[in-house]
């Protein structure tokens, strides 16, 4: 049996240094791989990020009675025309 050569993952003060230390290692130095079971999280949620967008007041306006007429919130029925687009812009 081929003894583990891997190095011991470091103690983080917060979720941006582990970040910071992970955008420059790589995970293969720290894990062994072989060992590795798939996983299911089935209540898992995507991160999001807030972020300030300007519209033209009319769009907006159309955006919430397009949103009204199919019951949904403006800013979801926003969230799934650009999901759509972007699907469509890389083909997917």
């Amino acid at each position: 049996m081929k003894k583990n050569n891997k190095k011991r993952v470091p103690k983080f003060k917060n979720e941006d240094k582990e970040r910071e230390f992970w955008a420059t290692h790589s995970s293969l130095d720290y894990f062994d791989t072989r060992r590795a079971k798939r996983v299911i999280l089935p209540n898992l949620k995507p991160s999001v990020k807030t972020i300030s967008l300007r519209l033209p007041e009319m769009m907006l306006e159309e955006l919430k009675l397009l949103a009204n007429k199919r019951d949904v919130p403006y800013q979801s029925l926003l969230k799934m025309f650009l999901a759509e687009r972007i699907e469509v812009e890389l083909g997917h």
